[in-house]
């Protein structure tokens, strides 16, 4: 069962996805900002990180580019789930280090074929 971690700090929109991914078995785990996901990331190791953009505190960019900084968890596939969907937005997420881009809000009949091309 694939591990994904969903780092966002709206929680109808982790509500929304958990229902998703948990139909179709994947193991889910949450964190509501940026730097309790990063220290998640490093113990629960999951397969792929669903990163939103805008957070407060520290924001997506900043927690991708950390991530690939970090010893461990640096070669974890991290995905921009984000509302930011202007021209170069996409752009600049693969810049800091995401490895795709998904633009809220979500095509619920969609969603997990994206996913599943990730990982």
């Amino acid at each position: 069962m694939p591990k994904i971690l969903y780092i966002e700090d709206d929680p109808n929109n982790r509500a929304l996805v958990r229902r998703l991914l948990m139909a179709y078995d994947f193991d889910v785990e949450e964190s509501d900002n940026a730097i309790d996901g990063i220290e998640m990331a490093k113990s629960y190791g999951p397969d792929l990180i669903l990163m939103d953009i805008s957070m407060p505190g520290m924001d997506g960019l900043t927690a991708t580019t950390k991530i690939r900084q970090t010893a461990g968890i640096s070669d974890i596939t991290v995905i921009a789930l984000t509302a930011n969907a202007m021209e170069g937005d996409r752009e600049m997420t693969l810049e800091a280090g995401c490895d795709g881009y998904i633009s809220k809000p979500i095509n619920v009949d969609t969603f997990i074929d994206e996913i599943s091309g990730y990982l």
